[in-house]
């Protein structure tokens, strides 16, 4: 909880009604274990597709921030060569957040922020990612309570030593698997787009919302895996 006290007060201190809470709990619940039960072959299909492709382990475990500087360790299915160096995305994330991270063009995308060419990721990683199915895996964080079905996403620890005070209102909320963030850009947006609508969804979050944002992360999750 170390960073709750750069948290801006007015979300910090805004009261949540406790049927939001109950109701969004209930979701994620039933939501993770249904994902669960209903996509475990998928699951299974990528999770042999990992070990197949390269050696090292199936599941990639990362130390995350969550609710209120909350670490926690969060899972996905692994993209990268073991043992990558995590020198790169350091760099990158630095980057990112201080605005100077080089922009792809792409004629059919548009512009997008990433780590390109990244040599670390692996060939069924890459369609892993573009896919999202390497996010599989969270839906146990989402069990957990770690996570929630929908929120901010949690960042690395090493991410906040180049955060200002108002980027942290994204650990102001239980951080999820798909968020504004994914259905309205993605790696279209910036750093400060991202905190904006990370803000917007703090600031306005309910029931009905999150399920609207569910709706609208499907379809874009499937044109992007057609892409």
């Amino acid at each position: 909880m170390q960073y709750a006290s750069r948290i801006d007060s007015t979300v910090k201190n805004e009261a949540t009604p406790a049927s939001y809470v109950v109701l969004k709990r209930g979701m994620d619940i039933i939501g993770s274990l249904l994902c669960l039960v209903g996509l475990a072959p998928v699951l299974l299909a990528c999770a042999v597709a990992v070990r197949l492709d390269s050696p090292g382990p199936i599941l990639f475990r990362q130390q995350r921030v969550g609710q209120g500087g909350t670490r926690f360790t969060m899972l996905k299915l692994r993209t990268m060569y073991a043992n990558a160096p995590v020198a790169p995305h350091q760099a990158y994330a630095a980057q990112f957040i201080q605005g100077r991270a080089e922009v792809e063009q792409s004629a059919a995308n548009g512009p997008r922020y990433k780590l390109t060419t990244d040599p670390r990721v692996t060939r069924i990683g890459a369609w892993l990612r573009r896919t999202s199915l390497d996010e599989l895996p969270q839906l146990w964080n989402v069990l957990r309570g770690d996570m929630s079905l929908v929120g901010p996403r949690p960042p690395i620890g090493y991410e906040l030593n180049y955060y200002q005070d108002r980027h942290f209102v994204r650990l102001a909320v239980k951080p999820g698997i798909t968020g504004l963030w994914q259905v309205e850009g993605r790696s279209s947006t910036t750093f400060e787009e991202m905190v904006a609508l990370d803000l917007d969804y703090v600031q306005a979050r309910s029931f009905l919302r999150d399920c609207l944002i569910l709706c609208r992360t499907v379809p874009v999750v499937l044109a992007r895996s057609g892409a």
